[in-house]
């Protein structure tokens, strides 16, 4: 299993009246998580992408406990149980300043090839970068 967690504050244009963050804005917050997930293991989108392979998003799921606020930082803990085949598969965990659970989520993707526009597996680095988790 890989976790990693990211902290990301709440901005005053991704609130609502209310000073909750807006419920599309968690989508976001996934994928700043992700992205810095990535990062973390020496991998960036952008590399991918450069490679000839996307990560569409296949599915989305996600539980709303309690409002994440203005000017909170929150941290996304992103989760990884099994090692990706051409499907990826992140849970999501977000925190509040207080460490109390407020949101869980899920995505689903799928490593597509660029050039044919279908699903592939991922690249080779990509594996090398997340076995160590995994075995």
């Amino acid at each position: 299993m890989f976790t990693h967690t990211t902290k990301i504050r709440v901005r005053y244009g991704e609130t609502d009246q209310m000073g909750y963050m807006y419920y599309g804005n968690y989508a976001e917050f996934y994928e700043v998580g992700r992205v810095e997930m990535l990062r973390s293991l020496g991998l960036t989108y952008k590399s991918m992408e450069e490679s000839g392979i996307m990560m569409p998003v296949l599915e989305m799921k996600c539980k709303y406990l309690k409002p994440a606020r203005y000017d909170e930082e929150i941290s996304v803990k992103v989760i990884m149980q099994k090692m990706p085949g051409v499907k990826i598969h992140f849970n999501y965990e977000l925190y509040n300043e207080s460490g109390a659970l407020i949101h869980t989520g899920e995505t689903l993707l799928v490593f597509v090839n660029m050039q044919t526009n279908r699903p592939c597996l991922p690249a080779q680095d990509f594996l090398d970068a997340l076995k160590p988790f995994f075995e």
